[in-house]
């Protein structure tokens, strides 16, 4: 479902009491825009005659150089919170709406939103989730929206910097009464298999905040001191040369004023930094290692359960993208109080990190393809465990397999919840029965 907030506005204000008088762009039911007609060398906001109508660009140029990934003749480049805003209503809503992206040249990655805003109401809206760019060739991201009526959409840049994002074939399909497929997930994102606790990062739960990384999506809780969960796409592109940086350390893009577990808030507790997304699935670049080293992507877990049996499922995970898989990959813990090198304990830190009971993690085990969420099935290998946070653990990972269903009811979170609802009551209740070496 959107998720409604009063997001900002473009930052030409003044357009928005103009807009609903102007005259609609005339829209078939499908329509593309491509950015290859108008002219914008600049970034400074400015509106641009485009093919489907007058777009803003702010903080965003229409890209023709060698480095810019595109369709056609141009693309459009986003840098810093770029965004680009359809100066225009469409008269007959949207079902889906779809978009080519990529990073620019070889920048780092970037994020960006889809959000509506419908005639007559000044509310912007957010249609599905946030998308990573996280390669250097275009790629299609698909959101949901089922709206009927004049609405008109803005892209945002929401992550990276100045690091620059290329945007191309903007394509709405027109609003039908009859229900349209469930659209595509956009492919190799971390939260493609879908977004487990309806996260939002919203200074209004502080308790589910979602903190999406360059690396690695996670739901925050700001009074445990840990995530609930950390969702995490691997391939081959995410593992290479860096070497591990050890560099824990507090996160700075918490909001201010909330305490920042830091690099020794575990010293002397008995458990470990345990990682979620672990640093071997991130070694392409120095940055990419550094980045699991945030004290957000850590939980505190007994040696023997993170050194032993979970060391081993993760390179487990990692011989099975190097047979010609992709995965898919949640990690979360609940529950309070666990068991250590130096015995029980159910908070650390003067009680500011709370110690889980448990520790889970699910695998969707993919051969590298494309429209990855239609390609699960029943024959699909999901990996489900669920292991004691105890230091006496047996050791073998194989030993604590269970469903995602039991994972659910534990936990209250909907995993997996971007398959469509028949194929989740299959595959979430099966438990994998396949090698574990």
């Amino acid at each position: 479902m959107p998720v409604h907030l009063t997001g900002r506005r473009p930052r030409t204000g003044l357009l928005l009491t103009l807009l609903c008088l102007l005259a609609p762009a005339a829209w078939a039911q499908t329509t593309t825009e491509s950015f290859d007609s108008g002219t914008k060398p600049t970034y400074p906001a400015a509106p641009v005659p485009l093919a489907t109508g007058s777009w803003i660009f702010d903080d965003a140029l229409l890209g023709t150089d060698a480095q810019d990934h595109r369709a056609g003749a141009q693309a459009a480049r986003l840098q810093q919170a770029g965004t680009l805003t359809m100066d225009f209503f469409l008269p007959d809503g949207a079902s889906t709406v779809s978009v080519q992206h990529a990073a620019y040249g070889t920048d780092a990655t970037s994020a960006f939103e889809l959000w509506y805003q419908t005639q007559g109401c000044d509310t912007w809206v957010r249609a599905g989730q946030p998308v990573v760019a996280t390669t250097y060739s275009l790629q299609t991201a698909s959101f949901p929206v089922n709206v009927p009526g004049g609405l008109r959409f803005q892209l945002r840049k929401v992550t990276g910097g100045s690091a620059r994002l290329n945007l191309d074939n903007f394509t709405v399909t027109a609003f039908t009464t009859t229900a349209p497929p469930p659209p595509v997930a956009g492919d190799n994102q971390h939260l493609t298999m879908g977004n487990p606790s309806g996260a939002v990062a919203d200074l209004g739960m502080p308790t589910n905040y979602l903190l999406e990384k360059t690396q690695y999506a996670l739901s925050y809780h700001r009074d445990r001191g840990t995530p609930n969960w950390v969702s995490w796409y691997l391939a081959p592109v995410w593992i290479g040369s860096a070497s591990r940086q050890n560099d824990f350390r507090a996160d700075p893009t918490l909001p201010a004023g909330w305490y920042q577990v830091g690099s020794g808030s575990y010293s002397g507790s008995g458990f470990d930094r345990g990682h979620n997304c672990p640093s071997a699935d991130r070694t392409s670049t120095v940055a990419d290692n550094s980045a699991t080293f945030l004290m957000t992507n850590m939980i505190p877990q007994a040696p023997n359960n993170n050194q032993q049996s979970w060391a081993d499922l993760e390179n487990y995970g990692r011989t099975l993208v190097d047979a010609g898989n992709e995965l898919y990959i949640i990690m979360g813990a609940y529950g309070k109080g666990g068991t250590g090198s130096a015995g029980y304990a159910e908070t650390l830190d003067q009680g500011r990190v709370q110690v889980p009971r448990r520790v889970w993690k699910v695998i969707v085990v993919l051969p590298r393809g494309t429209n990855d969420v239609s390609r699960v099935s029943a024959a699909t290998r999901i990996i489900a465990i669920d292991t004691p946070n105890d230091n006496g653990m047996v050791r073998g990972w194989g030993q604590y397999r269970t469903s995602v269903d039991a994972i659910e009811a534990a936990t209250g979170l909907d995993l997996l919840s971007a398959l469509p609802t028949s194929v989740q009551q299959v595959v979430e209740a099966q438990v994998d029965s396949g090698p574990t070496n």
